[in-house]
């Protein structure tokens, strides 16, 4: 139960800051899409920094503040971190085409899904 209320918390706190980032953006830039490419990016680099400390130096790293930082916050803030963390594993495992195959098929098949959600939706 302590998991899910830790993901349930942090998510709720990565989307309001998705927002106030996209606000930001709107404001000094007057273009939504760097709010989102900003969110994605902070969001990269901390998934990889909390899953670089957790993984070399954290042994004992209490599994639910794992939880409240990744699926949580950095699942509210985007999801473009998760998908880029689990590229960079396949990487380091040596799968580069396995690796290959997940980002462009990822890629492909999101665009086509927005894309059928778009004209289901008209």
């Amino acid at each position: 139960m302590l998991n899910i209320l830790a993901v349930f918390l942090g998510g709720g706190i990565g989307a309001a800051c998705r927002y106030l980032i996209t606000m930001i953006s709107n404001r000094f830039f007057g273009i939504a899409h760097w709010g989102t490419f900003s969110a994605n990016i902070i969001g990269c680099f901390l998934i990889g920094y909390i899953f670089g400390y957790t993984l070399e130096k954290a042994q004992g790293f209490p599994p639910a503040l794992k939880l409240f930082l990744t699926v949580g916050f950095l699942g509210g803030l985007t999801t473009f971190s998760t998908f880029s963390c689990e590229s960079f594993c396949f990487l380091r495992d040596g799968k580069i085409l396995h690796c290959a195959l997940y980002m462009l098929a990822s890629f492909a098949i999101g665009l086509c899904a927005t894309f059928a959600g778009f004209m289901l939706a008209k």
